[in-house]
């Protein structure tokens, strides 16, 4: 398979960029092809701006998604938006490595979503129209390829639980998971997550490594997250699905064929979110 592994954090020494090194090597042995977009290395200009359109004309309102098209339609866009829209074309798999920042992805991260998707690559395809509104949520250039986000978090997994402080983990990741990935097709495999990575002792760092590469050599064995199909019957011509369906779920869960993964479990199955971690913990932590 060819892997592209789009990798954003500013320390090569940190915990993710091990991760992410470890992971190079474990696909490259393993017979796969791998390409690494390091974001910060790279010096990605995270700004959408008119500079992404070359020759624009500086006299005309910029409007960025109808400058995105043209360009893209005309093979006018920024060289280096370009060559990272061939590797999307070019990977099966792709993973995005990030740390979670203020409840998100990092500003260089989400700059390069900004500017790579542009109109006519990652949206604004197939027939819009009726009931039809294009080439979306389960549909798109990135149609039967696989992604899968691996982030560290800095709190306890408690915390992103469904009773947590910081709000449960699903819901910071909705609008990656069905948005930026599955609204371009992509089938998504449930994320890894690291928790309390800046309390980790080595032994648990090696050992946390080897789940990673686990989950990441076996991709495209994995089961994805179960969305629903924008196109598939499932939602009325305004896009709300129809009411007959799911009526017992809410939230995401709602948006998802039965059984519906949520972190840690899938939904109707127990979770444990007590304030520990899936072992091996990076700390012993007491029940309250």
């Amino acid at each position: 398979m060819n892997y592209l592994i789009v990798y954003a954090h500013p320390e090569p020494k940190s915990f993710s960029g091990y991760l992410k090194g470890r992971a190079v090597e474990s696909l490259e042995a393993a017979g796969h092809e791998v390409i690494v977009s390091d974001l910060y290395a790279m010096g990605w200009k995270a700004v959408a701006d008119r500079d992404d359109f070359p020759e624009s004309d500086p006299n005309e309102t910029l409007y960025y998604s109808k400058a995105s098209r043209e360009a893209y339609a005309e093979g006018k866009q920024s060289s280096d938006i370009t060559q990272e829209q061939k590797k999307l074309l070019w990977a099966d798999a792709v993973i995005l490595q990030f740390p979670l920042w203020w409840y998100g992805m990092p500003a260089i991260l989400k700059g390069w979503f900004d500017r790579v998707y542009a109109f006519g690559f990652a949206y604004g395809r197939g027939k819009h129209g009726g009931g039809y509104w294009g080439d979306r949520f389960g549909e798109g250039i990135m149609k039967g390829k696989r992604a899968m986000v691996a982030m560290t978090v800095g709190g306890r997994m408690a915390h992103y639980g469904p009773r947590g402080v910081n709000g449960s983990i699903d819901d910071l990741l909705w609008p990656i998971h069905h948005g930026v990935l599955y609204y371009p097709g992509f089938d998504v495999v449930p994320p890894t997550i690291f928790y309390e990575v800046g309390r980790v002792d080595p032994s648990t760092v090696e050992a946390l490594t080897e789940q990673y590469l686990e989950r990441v050599l076996n991709m495209a064995d994995a089961d994805p997250i179960p969305f629903i199909m924008q196109n598939g019957g499932d939602y009325d011509d305004v896009q709300v699905l129809k009411w007959h369906l799911n009526p017992e779920m809410c939230g995401h869960a709602l948006h998802q064929h039965h059984p519906a993964f949520i972190s840690n479990t899938w939904l109707g199955v127990s979770g444990d979110y007590t304030p520990r971690h899936i072992p091996p913990t990076s700390r012993d932590i007491e029940k309250p």
